[in-house]
């Protein structure tokens, strides 16, 4: 009997659309721009609901009754409360560092000022999910007050997430239309299925790790500028081109030099972003409201010139593009971006973790080997 011949594996870089889960919590179709969390459509949750309905939502799979939603805004209140040696803690933390490393190193330290949570409580569980989503604003706000030097502003119980937020940052309550549209911009960062930061979510959860070593890993992958760092580089090239009528010129030196034009593009979306669609419409409200400035300008017209370029190739602004122009308005630090997107996709994180642990198989992938065998090894002295 001849030796059967077994094919030799292919590699998938980067696992580029290769199931690794099933999940509930979001659906996305790329060609047609859907974005779904828990079968709800992305256009509906940003026009109706709020972020806490949205946490909720992507925690149980439901929306929740009016008691069950004040019970949850109260205790998501009741969680913001940092103990005062994590503060000190935060105060110690070099001014100079990036804040999304001091979001990933405080959001562990905080499971070390939490009692050990039993993964396979659900009481456990949700005080761990609760107090993560509703800690970690508390911790971007804070070290950015401290790292200027600035007095600790305390969480406000009867403000919600996105106004406690802003309230934090600059120690003024802010309007209702500010906290608003940031309330908005939370809900469209929450969830988008297996993104990078989500599937090193779902990897560490595997490992039975406790929730806030799970999110702590997935804000590390986060910091990435090919992930959540491209908000703060879209914001970068707006500077850096400087004026609406340098755009043209700007784009075309990029695309003879082959170069990325950051905030277009997406992996998924062959159509433009139905975030960005959203934002893009939050941020014209904005400077309608508050004054235009040159940077939303420029971000107008480099929109008009790579579109015009790029369109016919389904590469459009993504969510990034105009969510650092939204920031920027609302006063927030160019540094600040991909902490705000942190303090939202948390809720996303907890949601996979959970969902994780419902039959839960630890990853272990497999590998193309490269390398040489039977090698022989020399001593050091004849080397």
């Amino acid at each position: 009997m001849s030796d059967t011949l077994v094919p030799a594996p292919k590699l998938v870089a980067g696992l580029a659309d290769v199931p690794v889960v099933a999940s509930s919590v979001s659906y996305i179709d790329g060609n047609k721009g859907i974005l779904e969390y828990r079968g709800f459509p992305i256009e509906t949750l940003a026009a109706r609901s709020t972020f806490e309905e949205t946490c909720w939502l992507l925690l149980y799979g439901k929306l929740p009754t009016r008691a069950e939603f004040d019970g949850f805004k109260k205790r998501l209140a009741e969680q913001r409360e940092l103990p005062a040696r994590m503060i000190d803690m935060l105060r110690a933390l070099p001014g100079a560092g990036h804040p999304m490393h001091a979001l990933q190193a405080s959001i562990s330290a905080l499971g070390m000022f939490s009692r050990k949570k039993d993964i396979h409580n659900p009481d456990d569980v949700q005080d761990a999910c609760l107090r993560i989503i509703a800690a970690t604003p508390v911790l971007v706000a804070a070290f950015d007050r401290l790292r200027s030097g600035k007095d600790y502003v305390a969480p406000d119980p009867t403000l919600d997430t996105a106004a406690n937020f802003l309230y934090m940052l600059t120690g003024a309550k802010p309007d209702d239309f500010a906290a608003r549209v940031l309330d908005v911009a939370l809900v469209l960062h929450a969830e988008h299925t297996m993104n990078a930061s989500t599937f090193a979510a779902r990897v560490v959860a595997s490992t039975e790790a406790d929730p806030y070593t799970v999110c702590s890993s997935a804000v590390g992958a986060l910091t990435g500028p090919l992930h959540g760092g491209a908000n703060e580089r879209v914001l970068e090239v707006l500077k850096d081109i400087g004026s609406p009528d340098k755009v043209e010129p700007w784009v075309e030196a990029q695309l003879k030099a082959k170069g990325k034009v950051m905030g277009f593009g997406h992996r998924v979306y062959k159509v433009k972003d139905p975030r960005a669609l959203i934002l893009q419409d939050l941020a014209k409200k904005l400077f309608e409201r508050l004054g235009s400035t040159p940077i939303y300008d420029v971000a107008v017209e480099l929109e008009r010139q790579v579109e015009k370029r790029l369109g016919q190739r389904g590469i459009y602004p993504n969510v990034d593009f105009f969510s650092g122009i939204v920031y920027a308005k609302l006063g927030i630090a160019t540094d600040l971006f991909t902490p705000v997107f942190a303090i939202s996709r948390v809720a996303g994180y907890c949601a996979h973790w959970m969902e994780q642990m419902v039959g839960n198989k630890i990853f272990r992938p497999d590998q193309i080997y490269t390398g040489g065998h039977q090698r022989e090894y020399v001593d050091i002295s004849l080397r």
